[in-house]
């Protein structure tokens, strides 16, 4: 009687033990109080080779990374970037177009911004192209910059296609996150892809942007530091698309070869992610780094080859 007691009791003990064991598992565990995704628009990784961009190459070596990263068909710059930012195809998100057409409404499946406030975290998107305020769900964002604060206003007929460029883009966001260090931000450097769809991709004209976007990233990697935010800061670097000619709309590598790049805090040094990574798996990291539950409905997974496994280590909490 009695050992059939005590083998009822250890049994019993184990299993707590084990679903302890799972319950904390599935506890998602904060990686980093700070993520930042830069997408370079129109980054070619072929053309940035041979372009002049020291900062974007040094994070690369720095940290890990990935050249031969893949965007979603179509290739374009609106329904990636909703990829990007929703962790899904577009057969879920279903945002094919690729201008501002108000009349079509606003995504219609959670975004990294929407799932980050549900958790709780400050959020923030600063854009160099009007169209996306098609991601702009309603409560989602602390901020929406536009070459300034935007409030939800109409936006003029002449302004259905307009730019901001990638220092202007830079200044507004440096600024902001030195004053709000917002736990995940968004930030579009549009130069590239409309240098390389006036003078055609891998032109000089276009290199020179890539210069001018990397003077750019200059900008944000300082506000990180002068916010003293640089030992619990994950910066995601990529690009929607890359591009041929002057358009981006095959099914090619041209066309759909992406970098893929994350330095900072638990960062695996100097690492060439060997798996496979598409577009969708960077909402899916950003969400993960900062202890977000990622959703069953998500195409896209962590790039966990990316970081180290005591990554949380050099997490540290925000101040009350």
């Amino acid at each position: 009687m009695m050992n059939k007691l005590s083998f009822g009791i250890a049994a019993a003990a184990v299993l707590c033990a084990t679903l302890s064991a799972r319950a904390e598992a599935d506890v998602p565990q904060r990686r980093a109080q700070h993520v930042i995704v830069i997408s370079f628009d129109g980054g070619k990784p072929a053309v940035i080779a041979e372009s002049e961009m020291p900062v974007l190459k040094r994070l690369a070596a720095e940290g890990a990374h990935t050249w031969v990263a893949n965007t979603i068909f179509p290739p374009k710059t609106l329904p990636s970037h909703t990829s990007m930012t929703t962790g899904v195809g577009p057969d879920k998100h279903q945002i094919l177009w690729n201008d501002w057409m108000p009349i079509r409404g606003l995504v219609k499946v959670p975004t990294m911004f929407s799932l980050a406030k549900e958790a709780g975290l400050s959020t923030a998107l600063f854009a160099g192209k009007v169209k996306f305020r098609h991601l702009w769900v309603k409560d989602s964002l602390d901020e929406f910059n536009f070459g300034g604060k935007q409030d939800g206003a109409p936006v003029p007929a002449d302004q259905n296609k307009a730019v901001v460029p990638a220092q202007t883009v830079a200044k507004e966001a440096a600024a902001y996150i030195v004053a709000n260090k917002p736990d995940l931000c968004f930030i579009h450097f549009p130069d590239a892809d409309s240098a390389g769809h006036k003078s055609g991709w891998g032109s000089p004209e276009q290199k020179e942007a890539f210069k001018v976007c990397d003077q750019a990233l200059s900008q944000i990697v300082k506000a990180v530091k002068d916010a003293g935010i640089a030992d619990s800061t994950v910066m995601i670097m990529s690009a929607d698309h890359g591009g041929h000619d002057k358009n981006h709309s095959e099914n090619i590598p041209d066309d759909m070869n992406i970098p893929w790049i994350a330095w900072g805090a638990g960062v695996n040094p100097g690492h060439e992610i060997k798996g496979a990574v598409t577009t969708f798996d960077t909402a899916a990291t950003a969400i993960w780094l900062l202890g977000v539950p990622v959703p069953a409905s998500f195409d896209g997974k962590p790039v966990k080859e990316a970081f180290s496994p005591v990554a949380a280590a050099v997490a540290k909490p925000k101040a009350p």
